[in-house]
């Protein structure tokens, strides 16, 4: 049987703490808050028991942050789309900052296996004063385990509504999109880091990150295949084509850190569930 699990997720400041409430139905859900930064800042590991997604499986994330609130979202493990037998595997989500409220989404990658039939859709609707940092990982295959992605389609959407919108499809028969220099090279790693905002960041703010970025790249084996752009006065994205997943997620992590650091003057501190 197909699952349909669905998960919302809500925080909200309490005198001075980010406090987060859930409702799930389905196996998907939030393990205990932590707060190793403070009360500001209330760090959550998503986990979804199966592991998964086969054909026919739905996973529904709503994630709202109310005015001074900060919440920071992660998961322990790599996200999977399975093979299937024809029928889609879908994973959406919507995440809604109001006024004054800052989110870190930052899930591990999602991995496409051979023969998946699979879409990963993230909407980001951001309140004026509100800031995200965010990003998203895919990896298509296993090429170190010698399970290349030789059938099957990906659709990966990423939308701001009325600001920008990242949208392509994956075809594993579609050769010259996989292995052409204009497109993904060879690669089988897709990632893209971005600082998004609910009005327009001053030109200062966000030249400051690109120079991060930039700065970070320089020094980055994947510096010929990565690039950081501001293709919105409301967005910042830095974006990676990699071999595999562990390059473009250490690049990642980097510049999410300076980022975090010039934004709001915090420090890197890592997610626990990394470490294990």
């Amino acid at each position: 049987m197909p699952w349909h699990a669905r998960l919302h997720l809500a925080y909200q400041q309490e005198a001075a703490r980010t406090v987060a409430r859930f409702r799930h139905d389905g196996p998907l859900r939030i393990l205990q808050s932590l707060y190793p930064e403070g009360d500001t800042v209330c760090h959550n590991v998503l986990v979804h028991p199966p592991g998964g997604l086969v054909g026919g499986d739905t996973l529904d994330i709503d994630i709202e942050a109310a005015d001074g609130s900060h919440g920071l979202i992660t998961t322990p493990g790599a996200s999977r789309f399975y093979r299937s037998e024809g029928e889609l595997a879908l994973q959406r989500t919507r995440i809604r900052l109001a006024a004054g409220a800052r989110l870190e989404w930052l899930p591990l990658e999602a991995i496409c296996y051979s023969g998946c039939q699979a879409e990963n859709r993230l909407s980001i609707e951001v309140a004026p004063g509100a800031e995200l940092i965010g990003w998203d990982v895919t990896a298509l295959g296993l090429p170190n385990a010698n399970q290349p992605f030789e059938r099957g389609t990906y659709l990966q959407h990423i939308e701001v509504p009325g600001v920008w919108l990242e949208r392509g499809r994956i075809d594993a028969a579609d050769h010259r999109l996989l292995q052409s220099p204009i497109g993904l090279g060879g690669h089988r790693c897709m990632a893209s880091l971005f600082f998004v905002a609910g009005s327009p960041v001053a030109r200062a703010r966000r030249d400051a990150l690109l120079a991060q970025a930039r700065t970070l790249l320089e020094a980055s084996p994947l510096f010929d295949s990565a690039g950081a752009t501001s293709p919105h006065p409301e967005v910042v994205v830095l974006r990676v084509l990699a071999p595999v997943v562990e390059p473009a997620m250490q690049l990642l992590r980097q510049v999410w850190q300076a980022w975090r650091s010039e934004l709001w003057q915090l420090p890197a501190a890592t997610p626990r569930i990394w470490a294990t």
